[in-house]
């Protein structure tokens, strides 16, 4: 492993609130008139690719949109459930720019650059207001006015939500005002279309190879610019909350074309999700963090009790009050069930490997909502002077508010649990969910490559090592609508003269060669194992020893397991049908071949940051009271260069300074 120079960020001159508003008056424009002779790729079409997708195209360029589904309106994003954050202080709780800024550097264990979250938190009020004239429906108070709630890791209400749907209501505003711009033909949508990968033309992007789904067919396709806004790496680990199809690919083409890969070991491990049921699960559902500003997360006090319940003699709601072991709140009395999701996650880890477990195989937490339907129901009793010492009044009136708050996410747990949450308490664990790693970009969110930007989630810039609950659809939106479309034209404005790029170049026909090549090996294999064989390995290699909890033993083991997978797989892998056909086990083969890389490197990554932050916890640093213990030698970004082989990677490191936010150890209590 070799260590590389120092890496420009680009980032702005000047005091930290005047940067971004300092850097759109000096950067480069391009006028509408030559917007119009400018082609450029947006690879997925979440709220990421989406917004970017529809605002260049009504600024004037010509965009081609690329999503593997059947639909923009398919893309994950629509999963996410609690809310989007937003410094408006619509509640008068002492929010401010600077504090979701704060916040969000905290969350993060001061492992994300600075000026980028500033930006990120100063252009988030804008994203209400854009999504509010879309029509989108959130919340709204007595009053009429936006409602807010909290989300972990903060002391205020800023997150603005619909329901348990927000995802999908912001995604539903994002593909209105696409298609308003495919009406219009200023964007070309391609769905069920795959990127196989990157062309460079003289060093820079300029277009994709990409694949039919359907037909099969090869594709070759032209840009002055590409986007990448693929989402996530999630499903490295096999078993997570990202929809089944989510991939590492579009940005791990881009790796091997050149792009540096950003902080790979950051993954966010979500304490709250429904518990793994059999090892034939193909995904984890999400149940929203939203639900734990009402919910209280418990386990019994006395290990009889937990016994008893694993037999099916003693159901939770039969344990008392004294004997029940509030664990957040006996250890982070100040931010209690709202700590963030890295330090609720490992918490619920340690009760549970501690024998407290309350499902049969001892990996399960409850989140209960009988206080919060108690104190609700009195609340309501009391405002229609009815009796508040009604029990059976209150249950009921109670019900009606969490209903109103959480109704689907209730409905939901039913469905796959077959449990009434509202009558007795929810069971959930820690799973794989976000991934704060990913493409590394300066501040005009350009990869190492130029005319290659990369957006949302697919890139590294703004979370840190955990993220804050809330900020996804955030940084997606803040990215789509509100900062690639400055920053592009600053890259764009050398292009106007440029004129078409062809197809027909050899620069193309190598990259559609390699494509073809890497299909006609794997169709060819002649291997006995399914696609999935190999996944399942990965990610159970993945969760076991490059999991919640890394340590060095653990990691090099991982790496050398990862690597025997990868050569098992080129060797045994089968792909039936064929290539000119719609087969889905050849594009999930494609997946899984890059997750196979992606995962040892991963491990890699894990394995040189010899700290704990965040969401990686190595087992070697951690406090006696067992908290992660930064290390400030390790106060970097580590991105890394492809060199032929995750093992060859080349590391080089963006120092990271904070001078407008005191470094400190991070603390929820």
């Amino acid at each position: 492993m070799k260590i590389g120079s120092n890496f420009p960020a680009q980032t702005p001159d000047g005091p930290l609130a005047e940067k971004w508003t300092n850097h759109k008056n000096s950067i480069n424009l391009v006028n509408p008139a030559n917007k119009r002779l400018i082609d450029v790729i947006v690879v997925g079409t979440g709220l990421a690719g989406g917004s970017a997708a529809a605002t260049l195209a009504e600024l004037g360029y010509n965009v081609k949109a690329f999503c593997f589904q059947d639909s923009p309106r398919r893309a994950h994003s629509i999963a996410a459930q609690g809310g989007i954050n937003a410094a408006k202080n619509y509640q008068g709780d002492g929010d401010s720019t600077y504090r979701l800024f704060y916040d969000t550097v905290k969350g993060g264990d001061y492992r994300s650059r600075e000026a980028n979250v500033y930006r990120l938190a100063e252009v988030s009020a804008n994203i209400i207001d854009q999504c509010v004239a879309q029509g989108v429906p959130f919340a709204r108070d007595y009053g009429g006015l936006l409602d807010n709630r909290s989300f972990g890791g903060v002391l205020v209400s800023r997150t603005f939500y619909a329901k348990g749907q927000t995802g999908q209501q912001l995604l539903l505003g994002a593909y209105s005002a696409m298609n308003r711009q495919i009406g219009r033909g200023k964007i070309k949508m391609y769905n069920r279309h795959e990127m196989m990968d990157l062309v460079l033309v003289d060093g820079k992007a300029r277009g994709i190879i990409a694949r039919n789904l359907v037909t099969g067919e090869i594709e070759r396709h032209s840009a002055h610019a590409v986007v990448i806004a693929s989402g996530g790496y999630g499903n490295v680990f096999f078993l997570s909350t990202n929809a089944m199809g989510s991939n590492v690919s579009a940005s791990w083409k881009i790796h091997k074309k050149g792009a540096w890969f950003a902080n790979p070991c950051y993954t966010q491990i979500h304490p709250t999700c429904i518990p793994v049921s059999g090892d034939h699960q193909s995904k984890l559902t999400l149940m929203s963090e939203s639900l734990r500003n009402d919910g209280r997360i418990w386990v019994p006090k006395k290990k009889e009790d937990v016994e008893a319940i694993r037999a099916g003699k003693l159901r939770p709601t039969e344990i008392a009050e004294e004997d029940r072991d509030y664990y957040l709140e006996r250890r982070y009395p100040a931010f209690g069930n709202l700590v963030p999701r890295d330090v609720a996650s490992r918490a619920a880890k340690e009760r549970c490997d501690a024998g407290y477990g309350v499902n049969a195989t001892g990996e399960a937490v409850y989140l209960d909502f009988a206080s919060a339907i108690e104190r609700y129901g009195k609340e309501q009793a009391h405002v229609r002077g009815l009796d508040e010492n009604d029990k059976q009044l209150v249950n009921k009136l109670g019900k009606e508010v969490v209903k109103s708050k959480y109704g689907n996410l209730f409905q939901m747990y039913e469905k796959i649990v077959d449990e009434n949450p509202y009558e007795t308490p929810m069971m959930i664990y820690p799973a794989v969910h976000y991934t704060m790693g990913g493409v590394w970009v300066d501040y005009d969110l350009m990869s190492t490559i130029p005319g290659c930007f990369v957006t949302g989630e697919a890139n590294f810039s703004d979370h840190g090592a955990n993220r804050l609950g809330a900020s996804a659809l955030m940084q997606g939106l803040a990215d789509g609508y509100f900062v690639l479309p400055y920053t592009i034209g600053n890259y764009l404005s050398n292009d106007i003269r440029t004129g078409k790029i062809p197809t027909d170049t050899p620069e193309f026909d190598e990259a559609e060669k390699a494509v073809r090549d890497q299909i006609d090996r794997l169709m060819n294999n002649k291997g006995s194992k399914p696609v999935d064989y190999f996944h399942k390995r990965l990610g159970k290699v993945m969760w076991d020893k490059v999991g919640m909890a890394r340590n060095e033993k653990g990691l090099k083991e991982a790496i050398e397991e990862i690597k025997e997978i990868r050569e098992d797989f080129w060797k045994n892998v089968s792909i039936p049908g064929s290539a000119d056909e719609f087969n889905e086990e050849l594009a999930k083969a494609g997946r899984v071949a890059d997750f196979l890389e992606l995962g040892e490197l991963f491990a890699k990554d894990a394995l040189h940051r010899e700290e704990s932050c965040g969401g990686h916890f190595r087992e070697e640093y951690q406090t006696e009271e067992g908290e992660a213990l930064r290390r400030p030698e390790f106060q970097y970004v580590a991105a890394w260069e492809y060199k032929g082989e995750p093992a060859e990677a080349e590391l080089h490191k963006e120092e990271l300074n904070y001078e407008n936010i005191e470094v400190k150890e991070r603390s929820y209590k």
